[in-house]
């Protein structure tokens, strides 16, 4: 299990932007559920507080996100698969359908349900030296997150097959030429960018940015039902069983189709 003393969600203000950091660099700022239910709560506050116009989400230490926290996976049963999975997907929704606009500040790992949360953002900004994947299925998983609906999105269908399925490495010039990131930056540079471009959309008018993100996550919902239903079979297979003993224990894992 992880340590939840180990980890935090660090908020910052600057003028109407609201920082929000994942500080959990030991594990490469694995997004653990504590870490998911205190963004939640901090968007929804967020949402209802006039003086905060846009938000960032970033990550300590080098790293924006290296992914779910697979040492604290132990779903037994499927009505627990089905709730973290309705856990994480409050904040998924906050992220596309809320209020205000996000922007990703990325530098380092940026894989799996980190990928999901730059995918999730409306700007991403990615220092040269960051590197993007998916690698879900290397532990017996679909990509989740929303990701099987935001990633089409940024790059289209063929791509997007090509990233959640051969588990590939991406470079951040690579990742914008496809349009998962929206700028690169010299390294050390990516936060400094994402405030500049937050504090200009925190100038902006917030009742049309609001209603455009309605519309751009139209669909959002029924992709997201449908994930929290498939996931949550595939956290009792024994696949997931393997991958999972496979990561930890740091070998390949064998799959069987069980």
């Amino acid at each position: 299990m992880s340590d939840a003393s180990a980890m935090r969600l660090i908020e910052e203000r600057d003028g109407a932007v609201l920082i929000l950091t994942i500080d959990q660099p030991a594990r490469r700022n694995a997004l653990a559920m504590p870490i998911r239910t205190a963004m939640v709560s901090a968007l929804e506050r967020a949402q209802s507080d006039r003086t905060i116009r846009s938000v960032v989400v970033t990550g300590s230490g080098g790293h924006f996100c290296s992914g779910g926290d697979i040492s604290g996976m132990d779903v037994e049963t499927a009505l627990a698969g089905r709730e973290r999975m309705r856990l994480s997907h409050q904040l998924i929704r906050l992220m596309v359908l809320g209020s205000l606009p996000v922007v990703a500040a990325v530098e380092g790992f940026c894989v799996g349900a980190g990928l999901s949360l730059a995918c999730a953002s409306d700007t991403v900004i990615a220092a040269e030296d960051a590197r993007f994947a998916a690698g879900f299925g290397k532990i017996g998983l679909m990509a989740d997150l929303g990701l099987p609906h935001t990633l089409p999105l940024r790059v289209g269908q063929g791509r997007a097959r090509q990233i959640l399925f051969y588990h590939g490495q991406m470079s951040a010039p690579e990742a914008e030429r496809i349009g998962i990131v929206d700028a690169v930056v010299p390294k050390g540079h990516a936060l400094a960018t994402a405030l500049e471009k937050a504090k200009f959309l925190a100038e902006q008018a917030p009742a049309p940015m609001a209603l455009t993100k309605q519309m751009l996550g139209e669909g959002l919902d029924r992709a997201l039902e449908q994930e929290r239903h498939f996931q949550s079979t595939l956290f009792l297979t024994e696949d997931f069983r393997e991958g999972r003993a496979a990561f930890l224990g740091k070998r390949t894992p064998t799959f069987k189709g069980t």
